[in-house]
């Protein structure tokens, strides 16, 4: 599934938000920055597991999600998302 580049950009700033705001900015940047290589096989692993992460979630854009992991890019964009994120609560602090 191909994700225009805008909506890739809301995709990545809603999932680092999402993160942050749950203060998991600091381990998903550490889980994301370590499995890398492997973000196409964990991106179809989103596409097996939707139907119970779905039930379970309600989110129904599994699938775009999935493509950004799919990408390098797209991965390494989320991190620096969530690193600017993170930067902003520590200077608001």
């Amino acid at each position: 599934m191909k994700v225009s580049a805008e909506h890739q950009e809301q995709l990545i700033d809603n999932l680092a938000a999402r993160m942050s705001q749950s203060g998991l900015a600091a381990p998903a940047i550490a889980l994301l920055e370590a499995h890398k290589p492997l973000g196409f096989l964990a991106g179809q692993a989103l596409l097996v597991l939707e139907p119970l992460l779905t039930l379970c979630l309600g989110d129904s854009s599994l699938r775009e999600y999935a493509s950004l992991l799919d990408d390098r890019n797209s991965v390494e964009r989320v991190i620096r998302r969530l690193e600017e994120l993170q930067g902003e609560v520590n200077v608001s602090r």
